[in-house]
């Protein structure tokens, strides 16, 4: 049987970081973005997605919504 999170621990060694904290903040102002151009609703299970991959760059292009489960699919690891 799996361990349980330690969410706290997790919080202190990740999410608490001043760079975590700024990538989130940025994911924040697309999702905002995209709620005023009517694009997502609160609880509509869709994401904004950024097409580069980088979230610092909120312009309306780079921006799409797709389902949660296909945006969570995405490989995420860099290309070497």
């Amino acid at each position: 049987m799996p361990k349980p999170r330690d969410y706290k621990r997790e919080y202190k060694s990740y999410h608490k970081k001043p760079a975590q904290k700024k990538r989130r903040a940025q994911r924040n102002t697309a999702r905002r973005k995209m709620t005023k151009a009517g694009k997502v609703r609160k609880g509509d299970g869709k994401d904004v997605d950024h097409k580069n991959r980088n979230t610092a760059d909120n312009r309306r292009k780079n921006l799409r919504v797709v389902s949660k489960s296909k945006n969570r699919s995405f490989s995420r690891k860099k290309k070497k």
